[in-house]
């Protein structure tokens, strides 16, 4: 069985570039790190390490090991921070994932909240949307858009739609009006803001299509943040998330979409250990009032 110590200092010699970089970033000798590095190789049977100068290099078989082993040394961070809370008395820990617009439109409020409810809960918070492809059954709860099967052990809970709406400049002629079509935005140059393969891009390329619209996306943001600031310059027009379209600058304003517009559908995604998790209920409580918040009021969703 692997020792996790033995890897953590694997991984900061990969890191730091030499045995003695390692050391002194450890605060260890550079012998003990040999030692470890070591008594590694003879437990996994590899080679991890060749002469190159005066130093060593990592094989290939080390770089492997190296990235694969992110996920377990994760794992056993978390479980270490476990038993530490569980040692000082602190009565939980709650890990959530969210997505960015999500994370500036209600985290700060739903984590004040949850803290002063908990004051002893210690809260992971993770962005999670550049690495999601499907459910994580790591997290206790996850804010995403219900894109995939839940695997057995998770729980889905409905939250909102967010309706997708028009970003265009001030001075662009469309501004003004109350509401306009996708097809009015034909011949446009489009600024994309989100990733190619995420949820949200291929819920806006499907509407274009329904309508017979191919947009000409010439600048690929890929986060909406940078996408408002290229509308801003007068780059392009863009069309994102309601959410993501809050506290816009002063040179650029959103306007509705007549349907079929395209619309994201959140839920909250509960981690179930097998016994109701009181800190994750209760920040499921806490995200369907911020919701119902009239600081914006996005369609609440039937019940299924």
């Amino acid at each position: 069985m692997l020792d996790p110590h033995r890897l953590t200092i694997f991984r900061s010699v990969v890191a730091s570039g030499s045995v003695q970089a390692a050391a002194d970033n450890l605060g260890l000798t550079s012998s003990a790190v040999s030692q470890h590095l070591a008594a590694l190789q003879r437990e996994t049977g590899l080679t991890l390490f060749q002469r190159s100068g005066r130093g060593i290099v990592p094989t290939e078989a080390a770089l492997v090991l190296d990235a694969q082993s992110d996920e377990a040394m994760s794992q056993w961070s978390r479980l270490e921070h476990v038993v530490s809370d569980l040692r000082d008395g602190r009565s939980g820990r709650l890990s959530i994932g969210y997505f960015a617009s999500a994370g500036s439109a209600w985290m700060p409020s739903l984590v004040r909240r949850l803290t002063t409810e908990f004051p002893d809960l210690v809260l992971e918070l993770r962005l999670n949307e550049v690495e999601q492809r499907g459910p994580r059954p790591d997290l206790d709860l996850a804010i995403d858009p219900p894109d995939t099967p839940l695997p057995a052990g998770l729980r889905r809970v409905d939250l909102t739609d967010d309706p997708f709406v028009a970003v265009l400049p001030r001075d662009h002629p469309l501004a003004g009006e109350a509401q306009i079509a996708l097809t009015d935005l034909r011949g446009e140059t489009w600024v994309s803001s989100d990733y190619p393969h995420a949820v949200g891009h291929r819920l806006l390329v499907a509407a274009c299509a329904a309508v017979g619209l191919r947009p000409r996306f010439t600048v690929q943001a890929q986060d909406h943040h940078t996408a408002i600031g290229f509308v801003a310059a007068g780059v392009g027009v863009s069309v994102m998330p309601g959410l993501a379209a809050r506290g816009l600058p002063p040179s650029v304003v959103r306007v509705d979409l007549a349907p079929p517009a395209p619309v994201r559908h959140l839920s909250a995604v509960v981690r179930q250990l097998g016994a109701s998790s009181a800190p994750a209920e209760r920040a499921v409580q806490l995200l369907e009032e911020l919701i119902s918040h009239p600081a914006w009021s996005p369609r609440r969703r039937s019940a299924r």
